[in-house]
Protein backbone atom coordinates (compact mmCIF):
# COMPACT_ATOMS: atom_id res chain seq x y z
CA UNK A 1 0.00 0.00 0.00
CA UNK A 2 2.74 2.30 0.76
CA UNK A 3 4.94 1.50 -2.72
CA UNK A 4 1.74 2.16 -4.49
CA UNK A 5 0.80 5.72 -2.47
CA UNK A 6 4.45 6.66 -3.22
CA UNK A 7 3.90 5.55 -7.10
CA UNK A 8 0.65 7.66 -7.13
CA UNK A 9 2.26 10.70 -5.54
CA UNK A 10 5.14 10.59 -8.21
CA UNK A 11 3.12 10.52 -11.23
CA UNK A 12 0.73 12.85 -9.94
CA UNK A 13 3.90 15.38 -9.24
CA UNK A 14 5.16 14.50 -12.85
CA UNK A 15 2.04 15.31 -14.60
CA UNK A 16 1.69 18.64 -12.91
CA UNK A 17 5.31 19.88 -13.41
CA UNK A 18 4.50 18.52 -17.78
CA UNK A 19 1.42 20.75 -16.97
CA UNK A 20 3.20 23.85 -16.07
CA UNK A 21 5.81 23.63 -18.22
CA UNK A 22 3.29 23.13 -20.96
CA UNK A 23 1.59 25.96 -19.64
CA UNK A 24 4.48 28.44 -19.43
CA UNK A 25 5.53 27.49 -22.88
CA UNK A 26 2.15 28.38 -24.05
CA UNK A 27 2.30 32.15 -22.00
CA UNK A 28 6.13 32.49 -23.77
CA UNK A 29 4.61 31.99 -27.13
CA UNK A 30 2.14 33.52 -27.10
CA UNK A 31 3.74 36.33 -25.64
CA UNK A 32 6.83 36.51 -28.19
CA UNK A 33 4.20 36.68 -31.06
CA UNK A 34 2.27 39.52 -29.17
CA UNK A 35 5.57 41.04 -29.15
CA UNK A 36 6.55 40.44 -32.78
CA UNK A 37 3.12 41.81 -34.00
CA UNK A 38 3.50 45.21 -32.03
CA UNK A 39 7.33 45.37 -33.22
CA UNK A 40 5.73 44.58 -37.23
CA UNK A 41 3.15 46.91 -36.44
CA UNK A 42 5.21 50.19 -35.18
CA UNK A 43 7.54 49.18 -38.53
CA UNK A 44 5.03 49.53 -40.96
CA UNK A 45 3.56 52.46 -39.40
CA UNK A 46 7.09 53.79 -39.58
CA UNK A 47 7.85 52.66 -42.98
CA UNK A 48 4.19 54.18 -44.29
CA UNK A 49 4.28 57.49 -43.13
CA UNK A 50 5.91 58.76 -46.37
CA UNK A 51 3.60 56.57 -48.88
CA UNK A 52 0.90 57.81 -46.62
CA UNK A 53 1.54 61.49 -47.42
CA UNK A 54 2.21 60.86 -51.15
CA UNK A 55 -1.08 58.91 -50.93
CA UNK A 56 -3.06 61.78 -49.64
CA UNK A 57 -1.10 64.16 -51.89
CA UNK A 58 -2.42 62.12 -54.80
CA UNK A 59 -5.40 61.60 -54.07
CA UNK A 60 -6.42 65.66 -53.47
CA UNK A 61 -4.10 66.48 -56.61
CA UNK A 62 -7.28 63.84 -58.13
CA UNK A 63 -10.23 65.49 -56.47
CA UNK A 64 -9.21 68.89 -57.24
CA UNK A 65 -8.50 68.23 -60.85
CA UNK A 66 -11.99 66.15 -61.26
CA UNK A 67 -13.73 69.50 -59.65
CA UNK A 68 -11.32 72.07 -61.37
CA UNK A 69 -14.17 73.46 -63.25
CA UNK A 70 -16.64 73.91 -60.92
CA UNK A 71 -13.79 75.85 -58.82
CA UNK A 72 -12.70 77.62 -61.63
CA UNK A 73 -16.66 78.77 -62.19
CA UNK A 74 -16.80 79.73 -58.72
CA UNK A 75 -13.65 81.92 -59.31
CA UNK A 76 -15.25 83.74 -61.64
CA UNK A 77 -18.52 84.33 -60.53
CA UNK A 78 -16.37 85.62 -57.23
CA UNK A 79 -14.62 88.33 -59.49
CA UNK A 80 -17.15 88.86 -62.26
CA UNK A 81 -17.81 92.20 -61.00
CA UNK A 82 -14.34 93.03 -61.68
CA UNK A 83 -14.25 93.07 -65.64
CA UNK A 84 -18.11 92.99 -66.44
CA UNK A 85 -20.76 95.12 -66.70
CA UNK A 86 -24.36 95.20 -64.58
CA UNK A 87 -26.29 93.42 -68.05
CA UNK A 88 -23.98 90.73 -67.75
CA UNK A 89 -24.02 90.19 -64.26
CA UNK A 90 -27.53 90.10 -64.49
CA UNK A 91 -27.73 87.34 -67.08
CA UNK A 92 -24.96 85.94 -65.48
CA UNK A 93 -25.70 81.77 -65.01
CA UNK A 94 -23.37 78.67 -64.68
CA UNK A 95 -24.93 77.27 -67.95
CA UNK A 96 -24.25 80.38 -69.57
CA UNK A 97 -20.57 81.36 -68.17
CA UNK A 98 -19.29 77.88 -69.17
CA UNK A 99 -20.54 78.03 -72.45
CA UNK A 100 -19.08 81.25 -72.47
CA UNK A 101 -15.46 79.70 -71.26
CA UNK A 102 -16.18 77.02 -73.89
CA UNK A 103 -16.80 79.52 -77.14
CA UNK A 104 -14.07 81.91 -75.52
CA UNK A 105 -11.30 79.91 -74.40
CA UNK A 106 -11.78 75.83 -75.46
CA UNK A 107 -12.75 73.08 -73.69
CA UNK A 108 -9.07 72.91 -71.58
CA UNK A 109 -10.24 76.81 -70.57
CA UNK A 110 -11.98 74.84 -67.62
CA UNK A 111 -8.38 73.50 -65.85
CA UNK A 112 -6.48 77.01 -65.94
CA UNK A 113 -4.35 77.26 -62.85
CA UNK A 114 -4.67 73.67 -61.68
CA UNK A 115 -1.80 72.53 -62.33
CA UNK A 116 -0.33 74.92 -59.72
CA UNK A 117 -3.46 73.69 -57.70
CA UNK A 118 -1.50 70.01 -57.60
CA UNK A 119 1.56 71.74 -56.76
CA UNK A 120 0.14 73.56 -54.16
CA UNK A 121 -1.75 70.34 -52.35
CA UNK A 122 1.08 68.17 -52.29
CA UNK A 123 3.87 70.60 -50.18
CA UNK A 124 0.86 71.95 -48.28
CA UNK A 125 -0.16 68.13 -47.00
CA UNK A 126 2.84 67.26 -46.02
CA UNK A 127 4.47 70.25 -44.58
CA UNK A 128 0.93 70.68 -42.80
CA UNK A 129 1.35 66.61 -40.88
CA UNK A 130 4.98 66.85 -40.75
CA UNK A 131 4.78 70.48 -38.41
CA UNK A 132 1.57 69.34 -36.51
CA UNK A 133 3.98 66.13 -35.24
CA UNK A 134 6.90 68.69 -34.51
CA UNK A 135 4.69 71.47 -32.73
CA UNK A 136 2.87 68.52 -30.89
CA UNK A 137 5.83 67.08 -29.34
CA UNK A 138 7.64 70.25 -28.72
CA UNK A 139 4.41 71.31 -26.94
CA UNK A 140 4.72 67.88 -24.79
CA UNK A 141 7.84 69.08 -23.41
CA UNK A 142 6.42 72.40 -21.86
CA UNK A 143 6.92 71.69 -17.81
CA UNK A 144 3.29 70.49 -16.82
CA UNK A 145 1.93 68.82 -19.67
CA UNK A 146 4.25 66.17 -19.59
CA UNK A 147 2.05 64.87 -16.48
CA UNK A 148 -0.89 65.93 -17.93
CA UNK A 149 -0.66 63.65 -21.04
CA UNK A 150 -3.13 61.54 -20.71
CA UNK A 151 -5.65 64.24 -19.44
CA UNK A 152 -8.59 64.76 -21.97
CA UNK A 153 -8.74 68.88 -21.88
CA UNK A 154 -4.96 68.91 -21.81
CA UNK A 155 -4.53 66.90 -25.22
CA UNK A 156 -7.25 68.76 -26.35
CA UNK A 157 -5.29 71.73 -25.69
CA UNK A 158 -2.10 70.70 -27.24
CA UNK A 159 -4.36 69.24 -30.43
CA UNK A 160 -5.65 72.69 -31.09
CA UNK A 161 -2.73 74.73 -30.49
CA UNK A 162 0.00 72.10 -32.88
CA UNK A 163 -3.07 72.03 -35.41
CA UNK A 164 -3.23 75.73 -35.62
CA UNK A 165 0.34 76.36 -35.53
CA UNK A 166 0.75 73.74 -38.46
CA UNK A 167 -2.18 75.29 -40.42
CA UNK A 168 -0.30 78.33 -40.26
CA UNK A 169 2.99 77.29 -41.07
CA UNK A 170 1.75 75.00 -43.90
CA UNK A 171 -0.15 78.25 -45.36
CA UNK A 172 2.31 80.36 -45.04
CA UNK A 173 5.30 78.30 -46.86
CA UNK A 174 2.88 77.42 -49.84
CA UNK A 175 0.90 80.98 -50.45
CA UNK A 176 2.87 81.98 -52.88
CA UNK A 177 1.37 78.65 -55.77
CA UNK A 178 -1.74 79.82 -53.69
CA UNK A 179 -2.00 83.35 -54.81
CA UNK A 180 -0.92 81.82 -58.39
CA UNK A 181 -3.27 79.45 -58.84
CA UNK A 182 -6.13 82.38 -58.29
CA UNK A 183 -4.64 84.90 -60.50
CA UNK A 184 -4.56 82.37 -63.03
CA UNK A 185 -8.17 80.73 -62.99
CA UNK A 186 -9.09 84.75 -62.78
CA UNK A 187 -8.09 84.78 -66.14
CA UNK A 188 -10.45 85.28 -69.25
CA UNK A 189 -10.12 86.72 -72.53
CA UNK A 190 -6.97 89.01 -71.77
CA UNK A 191 -4.27 86.54 -71.06
CA UNK A 192 -1.60 88.40 -68.74
CA UNK A 193 0.41 85.26 -66.71
CA UNK A 194 1.13 82.50 -69.48
CA UNK A 195 2.10 80.14 -66.69
CA UNK A 196 3.25 79.35 -63.45
CA UNK A 197 6.68 80.67 -63.76
CA UNK A 198 5.62 83.44 -65.40
CA UNK A 199 3.27 84.73 -62.99
CA UNK A 200 5.92 84.60 -60.29
CA UNK A 201 8.39 86.66 -62.22
CA UNK A 202 5.87 89.04 -63.09
CA UNK A 203 4.24 89.08 -59.45
CA UNK A 204 7.97 90.01 -58.31
CA UNK A 205 8.95 92.18 -60.82
CA UNK A 206 5.94 94.42 -60.51
CA UNK A 207 4.62 94.01 -57.05
CA UNK A 208 8.01 93.04 -54.89
CA UNK A 209 8.47 90.02 -53.48
CA UNK A 210 5.96 90.82 -50.49
CA UNK A 211 3.28 90.74 -53.83
CA UNK A 212 3.46 87.37 -53.70
CA UNK A 213 1.80 87.36 -50.20
CA UNK A 214 -0.99 89.48 -50.71
CA UNK A 215 -3.96 88.37 -48.56
CA UNK A 216 -2.09 85.97 -46.16
CA UNK A 217 -3.24 87.88 -43.39
CA UNK A 218 -7.02 86.71 -43.86
CA UNK A 219 -5.69 83.41 -45.42
CA UNK A 220 -4.41 82.97 -42.05
CA UNK A 221 -7.05 83.87 -39.76
CA UNK A 222 -9.32 81.13 -41.65
CA UNK A 223 -6.77 78.58 -42.17
CA UNK A 224 -5.70 78.41 -38.25
CA UNK A 225 -8.63 77.88 -36.61
CA UNK A 226 -9.99 75.33 -39.57
CA UNK A 227 -6.83 72.89 -39.22
CA UNK A 228 -6.63 73.90 -35.79
CA UNK A 229 -10.44 72.73 -35.16
CA UNK A 230 -10.08 70.04 -37.85
CA UNK A 231 -6.62 68.00 -35.83
CA UNK A 232 -8.30 68.61 -32.32
CA UNK A 233 -11.69 66.91 -33.37
CA UNK A 234 -9.89 64.23 -35.03
CA UNK A 235 -7.21 63.15 -32.51
CA UNK A 236 -10.13 63.39 -29.93
CA UNK A 237 -12.10 61.04 -31.81
CA UNK A 238 -9.20 58.80 -32.67
CA UNK A 239 -8.56 58.48 -28.92
CA UNK A 240 -12.22 57.70 -28.05
CA UNK A 241 -12.34 55.07 -30.20
CA UNK A 242 -9.41 53.40 -28.98
CA UNK A 243 -10.18 53.75 -25.46
CA UNK A 244 -13.24 52.23 -26.35
CA UNK A 245 -12.00 49.32 -28.89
Amino acid sequence: MQTEARVGVVVEGGQRALNSGHGGVAVDGTARQLAQQQKSLHQQSQIGTIPQLLAGGIAGALSKTCTAPLARLTILFQVQGMHSDVATLTKASIWQEASRIIGEEGFRAFWKGNLVTIAHRLPYSSVSFYAYERYKNILYLVPGLESHRRNTSADLGVHFVAGGLAGLTAASATYPLDLVRTRLAAQTKLIYYRGIGHALQTIVREEGIWGLYKGLGATLLGVGPSIAINFSVYETLRSSWQSQR
